[in-house]
């Protein structure tokens, strides 16, 4: 995918358009596609005054809430190192606070009940304390873990004191190391460093300023502690879509990927979801995924297509304004208008020996097809009812990747002679013909047959 002069212009205009109506004294923003940052911009000055000094690509925002996405990659990596398991109860690993109870899973998609804030001050105005500081505040549950879906900055507090536990190192040298170094991103770090932007509050009612505080959130700091720029964050976009360096399995950020627990807002359909760190949306049926971001002074955010991997990042140094979101979509519309994904040609590239399952099968009284998709054999429509893809694990069995039938054994059964007697699909038994008297159908056929 290549960015033209025209799209380039298209795109900036969009990102001016929103500096100005979403009065937002800076904005840095970029789109991505196929492991790359294909274009980025910035509009507005980092102080606000018309006068004042350019953004850039090197001008640091705070990344707020995004921060929450490496503590949960680096926690799946300890899960896939064998250190712990999802289920485990966060007291096994961390003893002595009032959310012990909850797993890690739950604390990973805000399930745990934990509550929501501190119990002190608002932590993202004040300067933080250590753990036990934190945990004796106190930190408790407002809901039975694994009840409902309820965002907890403080469960991410807790996950950052999972990471210093294991690793015996603070939570962001564990970020660093195993994370921002291996992908190069050497502009993101816990507190301003270099070019920054300072955090602004603009006036509702008037075009005046006022600075934002910043400081060390201590144990909340997992929790939106992270400065980037917007070509380090439009790395991490390009990990989100795919390209993670061999630091996380293609199945893993999957998994991070999928829907654990809707946001339930009563009186309003669900398209958002949380995942195992990551947040997730349903926009007409387009799956993307990301997260967004906002501290006192600092609004970002990170969305990527999950279909094709193009995302969008965006950061800005404003309190409030509704711009951001409607921004990241903007630009994405421009790039799918001016610039849409190659479309890969279509060649002969199946396997002869599979045309033995491809065609019509039976399941009782019902009928499907049976097609071999590239390097998957599909039965009925992927998504419909029971349709499914299934991947080869081995000479005739397969496993399901789709709705009911996801991770469900299909097994070909075979005549002496070799040839394709059944299917059986989780016990259910797919023939050639309806209730085929050869192919062991469970309970037996009717000995008079059809009438």
């Amino acid at each position: 995918m290549d960015i033209d002069a025209r799209t380039s212009d298209r795109l900036r205009h969009v990102l001016a358009s929103a500096q100005r109506d979403g009065r937002l004294p800076s904005v840095v923003a970029g789109v991505t596609h196929g492991g790359e940052l294909l274009w980025h911009g910035a509009a507005g000055t980092v102080d606000g005054r018309a006068e004042g000094t350019a953004a850039d690509d090197d001008t640091q925002y705070r990344m707020g809430s995004i921060t929450k996405t490496f503590v949960g990659v680096c926690v799946m990596r300890l899960r896939d190192a064998g250190a712990l398991d999802l289920t485990d109860r966060f007291e096994d690993h961390v003893p002595g606070s009032r959310i012990g109870g909850a797993s890690i899973e739950q604390l990973l998609s805000h399930a745990a009940g934990a509550q929501a804030e501190t119990a002190g001050p608002w932590w993202e105005r004040t300067e933080g304390g250590d753990w036990d500081a934190l945990v004796a505040s106190p930190a408790e549950q407002r809901f039975r873990a694994g009840r409902r879906f309820h965002y907890s900055n403080l469960g991410y507090g807790a996950l950052g004191r999972l990471l210093e536990v294991h690793h015996q190192t603070g939570w962001f040298d564990v970020v660093r190391t195993e994370l921002l170094e291996p992908l190069g991103m050497d502009r993101t770090t816990p507190r301003p460093a270099g070019s920054a932007a300072p955090g602004l509050a603009v006036h509702p009612f008037a075009d005046v300023l006022l600075r934002e505080p910043e400081h060390d959130g201590g144990a909340m700091a997992p929790a939106g502690q992270l400065w980037t720029t917007v070509r380090d964050l439009a790395r991490w976009a390009t990990f989100l879509g795919g390209d993670t360096g061999d630091l996380l399995s293609a199945d893993t950020l999957a998994e991070m990927c999928e829907p654990h627990h809707v946001v339930d807002n009563p009186g309003q359909p669900w398209t958002g979801a949380h995942g195992l760190g990551w947040q997730v949306a349903n926009v007409d049926g387009v799956r993307y995924a990301g997260h967004g971001g906002s501290m006192p002074g600092f609004l970002a955010g990170l969305w990527v297509r999950l279909s094709d991997g193009t995302g969008t990042v965006a950061m800005a140094n404003a309190t409030t304004s509704t711009a951001m979101k409607t921004l990241q979509d903007d630009l994405l519309a421009v790039l799918d208008e001016d610039a849409p994904a190659a479309v890969e040609p279509w060649s002969a590239s199946g396997d002869a020996a599979l045309l033995e399952l491809v065609g019509t099968w039976h399941w009782g009284a019902s009928t499907t097809t049976a097609k071999v998709v590239g390097e998957h054999l599909v039965l009925g429509e992927p998504g419909v009812g029971r349709g499914s893809r299934f991947a080869r694990t081995g000479d005739d069995d397969w496993v399901g990747l789709d709705g009911y039938l996801t991770g469900e054994p299909l097994h070909v059964v075979r005549r002496a002679d070799g040839t394709v007697s059944h299917i059986d699909l989780a016990s259910f038994r797919y023939a050639r013909t309806p209730y085929d008297p050869d192919a062991d159908i469970p309970g037996g056929v009717d000995g008079s047959g059809w009438h």
